[in-house]
């Protein structure tokens, strides 16, 4: 047995006297202090981040409605597009100077330029249109109407701009005077142009696109598999953007008859030529516009009619910003709610944020919103041209979901409410739509590329053992076999089938009298309503009024509840330092420099065609046609394959 009690050997510690246990456990006092200080100041620094973030955001999100409004012009200086729904900024984008056009919701930009028409602080509306990212046919018929009730109350609209596009003159062409650089020119393409095709460049890879399809007008397939537009595809092209390109003419014609809008369509040389070249001036004899003059100029015009401040600098006037302006004019909150879901951008599956229709999100929007709103009824607001079937229908179902509760449910189509957008119309008893709306296109498709041909040129094969016609498929590398070649048409087919089963329901017809006006094409509004895909032409405000009488309300005595996920805190953040961010490093170009800013976006779209092809998933119910007509929203994930690809190559 061993002696604890006997004394330790020569040279050994000593456990008995309590020295060295004191001085261990003294070091673990000092380690476990001096890591508590540590963490006292990393919390102090984290708080002090904290609070001078916070302070910024307060700073820059602090409501513009709170600060008083000077008598001046109404200044909508619009540096990028108008949307049914703006995309979410990325967090902090602005803070690293990354660039990213701004977004305007589109029932802001109307309630602003309502609002200005009987206020008497605002004493004209000024509109600079040198950055204006465009939006869809429709919505700029009704900034258009909205500008031109400005005009009837006795209010001067005044439009500039270094050179005019189809989408900002639809505007400029609503105001009292158009101004234009003398430097800059307007000059009108119309809507269409070219589409790219890549299926040499995929047989050149070796890769082998499988397409599923239903729909002899669904031409969304096209790119993939033709090396040129179908004859069907062409025919149904010709017919929308020849309707469209009448409205437009039409819409110029009534706010100015005198302007030579054909004539500019027709044989814009002849005019360019007459006047030696000079673009500008061509657009003054035509009466396109009224003025030529630099910004000096028109601002010193603009100083005439509402004033100047003291001190600033020539060509400066008393303006009212549009973001103080919308914030002094906050939406109504009185009488009974009418819920308003909003299914903008692309339909996909699972989460997303605004700007895109994701399936979870907008269904549990409208879930929650029946849930805690005390709805009276609901209007849905498309305006999307599809994406896809399943969350579509995941939509759709959640929308039902109030019509079991006994409310009223009316549809408001925007810009463009075709494919899958149509597939979540189908669940109004009631369709708005505009005369120049995008719609139609009932039909899908299902997109699945392989890679075996790809690899046997580089010399890779694929072989294996198959216990049934399915094993290991789908097989991106070996192929696809015919029974699954088989079974997905079938599915695709069988989809189809549920598209026109529930059009035909919704819309009193026949499954073969949807059939005929399916098959993927796509309608304008006006063509839409008369083989009665719409019922009625109005905006979202006629839609609410509507849905209020169907509730057995008074129209007067309702507002609107948007049903829509509020943006996070780093996002309004993110968009408080964007919206301040001085803008004068993204100067206005003439017109060769427009051509080569939609030349460049072409480009990036290839890039990201290419991108969506091998990523691509589920069946689609998507439309084509209505890609190239409404605002310029270039994905800026293309646009950032495009600058990577530029950058790598030295350019």
């Amino acid at each position: 047995m061993i002696d604890t009690t006997a004394p330790a050997a020569s040279g050994a510690p000593s456990f008995t006297d309590g020295r060295p246990r004191r001085r261990r456990t003294g070091w673990r006092l000092v380690r476990g202090v001096w890591k508590l200080l540590v963490a006292v100041k990393d919390g102090l620094v984290l708080v002090a981040m904290l609070l001078f973030f916070g302070l910024i955001f307060a700073a820059l999100n602090a409501r513009p409605g709170t600060k008083a409004i000077a008598p001046g012009a109404l200044l909508l200086d619009f540096d990028g597009a108008i949307v049914e729904q703006p995309a979410e900024p990325a967090a902090f984008a602005a803070l690293s100077g990354q660039e990213a056009p701004r977004q305007y919701r589109l029932r802001d930009v109307i309630r602003a330029i309502d609002a200005a028409r009987t206020d008497a602080r605002v004493k004209a509306v000024v509109l600079d249109l040198d950055r204006f990212g465009g939006a869809y046919p429709a919505p700029l018929g009704e900034i258009a109407d909205a500008l031109v009730r400005v005009r009837q109350a006795g209010k001067p609209v005044l439009a500039y701009a270094t050179g005019y596009t189809d989408a900002s003159y639809r505007l400029a062409a609503a105001a009292s005077e158009v101004w234009l650089n003398p430097q800059g020119g307007a000059l009108f393409a119309g809507p269409g142009g070219t589409q790219l095709y890549y299926k040499e460049l995929i047989d050149k890879l070796g890769v082998n696109v499988h397409v599923y399809r239903v729909g002899r007008y669904k031409s969304f397939v096209e790119p993939y598999t033709r090396t040129d537009q179908s004859p069907d595809a062409r025919a149904a092209s010709q017919a929308l953007y020849g309707s469209l390109l009448d409205q437009w003419i039409g819409g110029i014609t009534r706010t100015r008859p005198k302007a030579q809008i054909a004539a500019f369509l027709g044989n814009p040389q002849a005019l360019v030529a007459a006047a030696n070249g000079n673009i500008a001036q061509a657009n003054l004899r035509a009466g396109i516009v009224d003025k030529l003059g630099d910004r000096f100029a028109f601002g010193q015009r603009v100083a005439k009619l509402v004033g100047t401040e003291s001190g600033k600098p020539i060509g400066s006037f008393r303006a009212i910003g549009y973001d103080a302006w919308v914030g002094a004019n906050p939406l109504p909150t009185n009488g009974d709610a009418i819920g308003v879901l909003t299914v903008a951008g692309d339909i996909v599956d699972g989460k997303a944020g605004p700007g895109t229709a994701a399936g979870d999100t907008v269904s549990k929007a409208m879930l929650d919103g029946l849930a805690t709103k005390n709805l009276k009824a609901v209007v849905v607001r498309v305006d999307s041209p599809g994406g896809s079937a399943m969350a579509s229908e995941q939509i759709r179902q959640a929308v039902l979901e109030a019509k079991r509760r006994g409310l009223p449910v009316t549809v408001s189509m925007g810009g463009v409410a075709a494919s899958g957008g149509y597939w979540v119309s189908t669940v109004g008893d009631h369709i708005f739509a505009e005369p120049n709306t995008i719609t139609g296109s009932i039909g899908i498709f299902a997109i699945l590329p392989t890679f075996e041909s790809a690899l046997a040129k580089i010399g890779v094969t694929t072989d294996g053992v198959r216990t049934t016609p399915l094993s290991g498929q789908p097989d991106l590398f070996g192929g696809t076999t015919p029974t699954l070649d088989a079974i997905l048409q079938a599915n695709i087919e069988n989809g189809y089938r549920e598209f026109i089963g529930r059009v035909a329901q919704a819309r009193h017809m026949t499954p073969a009298r949807v059939d005929a006006i399916g098959q993927g094409r796509v309608w304008d509004g006006g063509t839409a309503r008369q083989i009665g895909l719409v019922d009625q032409f109005g905006g979202l405000s006629d839609a609410i009024a509507y849905a209020a009488r169907q509730a057995k309300l008074d129209p007067a005595k309702v507002h609107a509840v948007y049903l829509e996920k509020e943006p996070g805190w780093l996002a309004r953040f993110a968009g408080s330092v964007a919206d301040r961010e001085d803008d004068s490093s993204s100067p206005a170009g003439d017109s060769f420099a427009r051509i080569a800013a939609e030349r460049r976006a072409l480009v990036a779209q290839a890039l990201g065609d290419a991108r969506r092809l091998a990523t691509g998933g589920s069946v689609q119910a998507r439309c084509l046609e209505c890609g190239g007509i409404g605002p310029n929203l270039a994905q800026a994930q293309d646009a950032r394959l495009l600058d990577l690809i530029l950058a790598r190559v030295g350019l």
